[in-house]
Formats: C-alpha cells, sequence, structure tokens
C-alpha cells in the first residue's frame, strides 16, 4: 500500500472519502443504445448510479459555448464530419438531440449540483471560457489538460473571474514527464516542485511497456499530499489490484461497477 495520504487540502476532495471513483464522460450503460459519452443523460446516469465524481472534456462552438465534447470532431459520436468549434451551438443541440442531449458546462455544474466535475481542456479556444465559467464552482472543479500551458490559463481565467478557491488542479503532459525523470533519478528538490503545483496525478498505469504507477510512485505523491487516479480502468480485478496498490481513485467507463467495489473499501 502506498503511505498514507493527509487530509486533503482543496474541497473538491472532501465530497468522499478515497478511494475515489471518477465517472469517465459519465456512464453510458451497458447495452444502451440511445445516449452516447458526456451528453446530459450520460451524466444523469453517473450521477444517478451514485457517482460523486464526473471526469468530462471540453470544447468549445463557433459561436463559444462550452460544451462537454471530448473529441475535436464530430464523426465517431454523432456521423458528422465537422469540427465541434465549426458548428454552432443550435446544430450541435440538434445533432445530440437523440443520443442524451449536449450539455454545457454551465447547465452541468448548475444541473447537478452535487457533483465534482474533473474537467480537461481540449482546445486552446476553450481555456479561458472555461475558467470563467467555473469560477463560481470553484470548490466543486478540478481542472487538467494535457497541455500544462492550457491547464494554468483555465486557473489563471477562473482567478480573474473572481473564484473563492483556486480549483483543484492535475498535471499535464510535461509536469508528469519532468516528475517522472526527477523521480528517477531521486532528485527530490525538483521533485518537491512539481507536485506543490498540483493537487493529483490522474496517469495510465503504463505508458506502453513503461510502468508509470509504482509504489515508490504512490508514496512519493502522498508524502507530498497529492493522489494518484488512474485511467481509464474498466476490469474489476484490475480496478482491486490497484486499489491494493495504494491508488486513491479510478477513472472508469463502468462507474456502475466500480463504486459498489470502492464503497466496500471505504468502510
Amino acid at each position: 500500500m502506498g503511505a498514507t495520504l493527509p487530509d486533503p487540502k482543496h474541497p473538491w476532495f472532501q465530497a468522499s472519502d478515497a478511494p475515489r471513483v471518477l465517472a469517465h464522460r459519465g456512464l453510458v450503460p451497458e447495452g444502451s443504445t440511445d445516449l452516447v459519452e458526456n451528453s446530459f443523460a450520460a451524466v444523469a446516469a453517473a450521477h444517478a448510479a451514485g457517482a460523486t465524481y464526473v471526469e468530462s472534456d471540453c470544447h468549445v462552438t463557433v459561436d463559444g459555448e462550452v460544451v462537454l465534447f471530448h473529441d475535436d470532431d464530430l464523426r465517431r459520436v454523432a456521423g458528422d464530419p465537422r469540427a465541434v468549434a465549426d458548428v454552432t451551438f443550435g446544430e450541435l443541440s440538434e445533432l445530440m438531440a437523440g443520443l442524451g442531449g449536449v450539455l454545457t458546462l454551465t447547465q452541468a455544474l448548475e444541473s447537478f449540483p452535487t457533483v465534482r466535475f474533473n474537467l480537461d481542456v481540449k482546445a486552446p479556444a476553450a481555456a479561458e471560457p472555461v475558467g470563467r465559467s467555473v469560477a463560481a464552482h470553484s470548490e466543486r472543479v478540478l481542472l487538467t489538460s494535457f497541455s500544462d500551458e492550457r491547464r494554468h490559463a483555465a486557473l489563471r481565467a477562473a482567478a480573474d473571474a473572481g473564484a473563492a478557491v483556486r480549483p483543484a488542479t492535475s498535471a499535464g503532459i510535461r509536469t508528469i514527464t519532468r516528475l517522472l525523470l526527477a523521480h528517477g533519478i531521486r532528485a527530490r528538490r525538483a521533485v518537491s516542485r512539481l507536485l506543490s503545483d498540483v493537487d493529483a496525478l490522474q496517469v495510465p498505469e503504463r505508458h506502453g511497456r513503461v510502468p508509470i504507477v509504482t509504489p515508490r510512485l504512490i508514496e512519493t505523491a502522498h508524502r507530498h499530499g497529492v493522489e494518484i487516479h488512474v485511467w481509464t480502468v474498466n476490469d474489476p480485478a484490475d480496478m482491486e489490484r490497484l486499489l491494493d496498490a495504494g491508488v486513491d481513485g479510478l477513472v472508469t467507463d463502468r462507474a456502475d461497477i466500480a463504486l459498489p467495489l470502492a464503497a466496500r473499501r471505504a468502510a
């Protein structure tokens, strides 16, 4: 097991005890044919299943509406080749009408007031509007991005919009890469500096054949008050194994499976 994690310093973490289940793009129940990921219905399904934490993604439409959507374009989800950035909110609403309904970031925050959102800023143009949108809800938002630049831009926008507390945040690829290198050569000062910028490390268990989540990384993160969340974990045996190793959260498409499993751990 990893070292005991200190009491989380940000309100985002205080909604429940670890281990946390982050419903990846909401929840699409197995066999469902009438809703897709990141839709209003998918987030509602995750909430109904008992999820406190929902992981989602943010793009912005051509008319400036921040929407929960993963891909750059609509091809995979809605069968339309256009980019999200090239359609209006009205056009996207029509496309998503039979797929669970489009969900804006503002609607998500207001319609699900008890949910903690883990938001991945997917597009550079989305960073500032995402930050402004979450400012009034910053105690229940974690902002992340593969790009540390986008992540920091969203955090700055939230602060400029009057956020009472900084949204929680997890590391982008550049920070994670530097951290793993520093950790590998036991550069403790560099590790401490890099971890001081984040509340969580949200990472895959491995990159190709290279392990990322190791007992030593878990212990180091916990010593600095940082949680480890692993994505995307859908197999129950993998969930059990990772929780045995001491990770603090699972990002999963199968929140319906992970939630009762995690509840037994927290009891």
